[in-house]
């Protein structure tokens, strides 16, 4: 009882937290219109022109927060919020997901890598429900080896995630200083508070796959 309170209830705390703090900074970054006054959708379009990158389609997404590049079909997606509104938060959002779009364009190291362990990654994420359910219900040690060598392809996934993540947020506070989207002072805290608690997600998301990872090792150590 013990390892699982440590091991999976508080990654899971981490991870609540994560989330509150991202919603927290955007709700409040999400109603300070910036100076520039201009939309996501437009920060993004403005971006990848000053970039050189012709072949990108920012388009909207009904998706609450769900704003992301998809290097596949080159488009960006942007939240409705973020898409239409001409605020701090939204333009820190767009300008995050256009420094994927440029990690693309510029053939980012850690995104390559990270593309390339995505469909093993889908796999591991649907098999590991059934394997652990099996290997923890039914006692079955394969199945919970099993279980231990999808989620070590699941930390590899969220381990490369973290640098491609930090780095567009990096990117992304560049640009928008240098392009003068954003002004100093109130405007650049308002993107670091929203970037910087979107950064706290990954880190939760790497602490909860370490956690169950850890989990199923201490379990199977026990029935051997």
């Amino acid at each position: 009882m013990g390892n699982w309170l440590l091991l999976i209830g508080i990654p899971v705390i981490v991870g609540l937290w994560a989330q509150f703090r991202v919603s927290r900074a955007f709700r409040k970054w999400g109603e300070v219109r910036a100076s520039s006054n201009i939309t996501g959708a437009e920060c993004a379009r403005e971006i990848l022109s000053a970039a050189n990158i012709n072949d990108v389609d920012v388009v909207e997404t009904n998706d609450y927060l769900g704003d992301h590049y998809d290097p596949t079909s080159k488009r960006l997606c942007l939240s409705t919020n973020v898409y239409n509104t001409p605020s701090v938060a939204a333009l820190g959002i767009a300008a995050h997901e256009t420094g994927h779009a440029i990690q693309h364009a510029r053939a980012y190291a850690p995104l390559k890598w990270r593309m390339a362990i995505v469909p093993l990654t889908m796999v591991s994420s649907r098999m590991l429900p059934f394997v652990i359910f099996g290997g923890l219900i039914f006692h079955i040690t394969g199945l919970i080896t099993l279980g231990i060598y999808c989620y070590f392809i699941l930390l590899a996934f969220q381990l490369i995630t973290l640098p491609v993540e930090f780095d567009a947020s990096r990117r992304a506070k560049i640009i928008l200083k240098q392009m003068g989207i954003v002004q100093p002072g109130s405007e650049v805290a308002g993107v670091n508070s929203v970037l910087n608690a979107a950064a706290l997600t990954y880190i939760a998301a790497f602490i909860a796959v370490l956690g169950n990872l850890l989990y199923l090792l201490s379990v199977r150590d026990r029935r051997n």
